[in-house]
């Protein structure tokens, strides 16, 4: 999937709806449209090889809660879809799976129960990507409103060994605030990393796109935009011309 580097559009959903919250925060969220699909069909035109789809109510949950629109979704677009959000057992990464799901991202379940996700990697081989999300040097789980123990190398040897095919890393203190990427954190643990990492959080401007892009050899596989898609601060056509 990573041959090169990768720009991946985000569809955040809360009831049904288009949404990009600011920093995680449930009760700061800015809504962009009401069909998801139409918002994908959009993405795809302009050229997306993947869509990272976010079911922010399953976050808060802990199951998933918007399985109709990601089937909405899936109906609508032939490109890869990446699935997160509410997925803490192996049922529930079945179930997005079947709703159209090509990967899931599994994050808290990560860290509260190493099981599951090892049994999620044998069941669906190269299907899984990890989640790693970091606020302030910690890890945040169950929505973002909980921390974990855990520091970054824990998490990154737990999905190395449970065989992730990425590491999807966010950075939350910057996430939907579009005030620009950490270029040395991104780095850092990438460099750190054996298994690819997909940058998330803050991007401001095309030209962090260009700069992530160039740590492709150093293992920043991606990058994860949304708020500065649906703001028009850049196009995703432009983004991946000048990532190429």
């Amino acid at each position: 999937m990573f041959d090169k580097f990768t720009v991946i559009p985000s569809i955040d959903l809360k009831g049904g709806e288009v949404v990009r919250l600011w920093r995680g925060e449930m009760d700061r969220a800015t809504v962009y449209g009401q069909d998801p699909a139409a918002t994908a069909r959009a993405f795809e035109s302009e050229g997306a090889r993947i869509i990272h789809v976010v079911d922010l109510d399953g976050a808060i949950a802990g199951t998933p809660r918007n399985l109709e629109s990601i089937r909405a979704i899936r109906a609508a677009v032939g490109c890869v879809l990446d699935v997160s959000g509410g997925l803490r057992t192996v049922e529930s990464v079945r179930s997005a799976i079947a709703a159209g799901a090509d990967y899931v991202s599994i994050g808290s379940a990560a860290m509260l129960n190493p099981p599951m996700l090892a049994a999620a990697c044998r069941e669906h081989p190269g299907r899984v990507f990890g989640s790693l999300d970091v606020r302030d040097g910690r890890l945040a789980i169950k929505g973002w409103r909980e921390t974990s123990q855990l520091v970054v190398a824990d998490a990154l040897e737990r999905f190395q060994k449970a065989g992730v095919a990425a590491v999807i890393l966010t950075d939350i203190s910057r996430d939907g605030t579009e005030i620009g990427v950490d270029i040395e954190m991104y780095e850092t643990i990438a460099r750190s990393s054996e298994t690819p990492v997909i940058a998330s959080g803050g991007v401001a401007r095309i030209e962090d796109v260009v700069t992530l892009s160039r740590l492709f050899q150093h293992g920043i596989a991606g990058v994860i935009t949304g708020r500065a898609l649906y703001e028009g601060r850049f196009t995703l056509s432009q983004a991946i011309a000048v990532s190429i």
